[in-house]
């Protein structure tokens, strides 16, 4: 039997679990040293117009606790968005000059009006040296309900293995 893509080529790990993102959520953190970059993918439901979620990228020197900072490296960054995404939808390339949010994906002021996968890419030799953990949060999208989640997939994997021997992603 040939060994899944799952362990092999990637593996999946939680930013923060589907909740409203009226209050702002702090992204767990993930380790990229056992991998060379990970895909950020924030999945979301429509809210209310205003309420645009705003994504900040930081890096961490350690699993919890250390130094942390912002990564301002994003500069490009793919959206598939629809009042109801039904598999129809193209992705749309985004461009910026390099932060490390993104504010109202989509940048026309209407993101939260609508459902969408917003991605982007981090390798992990954009990470500062001594930097080896990364984590994305979203603040708050404003008074009216919003769900959405983050997850992270890990990419490139140094030790690819059968999904129950890969190591944690925040090792």
């Amino acid at each position: 039997m040939a060994q899944d893509a799952l362990g092999r080529l990637f593996d999946i790990s939680t930013g923060f679990v589907p909740v409203d993102m009226q209050t702002a959520q702090t992204g767990k953190r993930v380790s990229l040293r056992d991998c060379g970059g990970v895909t950020v993918v924030l999945f979301k439901a429509a809210g209310t117009a205003g309420d645009d979620p705003t994504l900040t990228l930081k890096e961490h020197t350690a699993s919890t606790g250390g130094t942390s900072q912002n990564l301002a490296i994003i500069d490009e960054y793919w959206i598939k968005t629809e009042a109801t995404l039904d598999g129809d939808e193209t992705w749309t390339r985004e461009t910026q000059a390099a932060a490390a949010t993104i504010a109202d994906p989509g940048g026309d002021g209407t993101s939260a009006e609508a459902q969408q996968i917003v991605v982007f890419e981090v390798d992990g030799r954009q990470l500062s040296d001594g930097y080896s953990y990364i984590s994305v949060d979203v603040a708050d999208t404003g008074t009216n309900a919003q769900l959405g989640c983050v997850l992270y997939l890990l990419r490139d994997l140094n030790s690819q293995r059968t999904p129950a021997n890969l190591a944690a992603p925040l090792s």
